[in-house]
């Protein structure tokens, strides 16, 4: 198997070490989109949970401000990041390579998350909880929305846009 084809998975994974529900949020916001994941998807494809996906995705970027948010690491921090990245990373991989993709993507988004906690921690000693997460909300955010969107393409029969001005 080329590694290669993986690529987005794997980088997927890395985006749910930092933010646990930014993978799902922003393959629901494609799927919103009219865009094709590689994988095969249907779980995203139900309203309940293409909109669930996007709201625990807004929620998680809220909530990571407050004081009394957990660490990544914990027990049900992990197990979301399992599960987010185990999702993405099938839905971004090749066709047949679905299990493949959620398994590098969780091999990633695991042991990532107690690196980006330390990181975030030394940016939280720095300059505080709510700037440094801002900051690594910006970054987990733009970094997962550019691999979906490099990784899907427009569903078949749906009209493509294009603006000449």
């Amino acid at each position: 198997m080329n590694m290669r084809s993986l690529l987005s998975s794997v980088l997927i994974g890395a985006v749910a070490s930092a933010r646990s529900m930014t993978p799902m949020a922003t393959i629901a916001t494609a799927r919103l989109a009219h865009r094709k994941t590689p994988g095969e998807l249907f779980l995203l494809d139900r309203p309940l949970f293409k909109y669930g996906a996007l709201a625990m995705g807004l929620g998680e970027l809220a909530g990571d401000k407050m004081k009394t948010a957990p660490d990544r690491t914990v027990f049900m921090g992990l197990l979301a990041r399992v599960m987010s990245a185990g999702i993405a990373g099938a839905a971004l991989a090749p066709r047949g390579k679905e299990k493949a993709g959620a398994a590098v993507a969780i091999a990633t988004a695991v042991p990532l998350a107690y690196l980006t906690l330390a990181g975030r921690k030394q940016a939280m000693a720095k300059i505080g909880q709510t700037k440094s997460g801002l900051i690594e909300d910006a970054l987990v955010v733009a970094a997962g929305s550019a691999i979906v969107a490099l990784s899907t393409q427009p569903k078949p029969n749906m009209p493509v846009q294009m603006s000449y001005r």
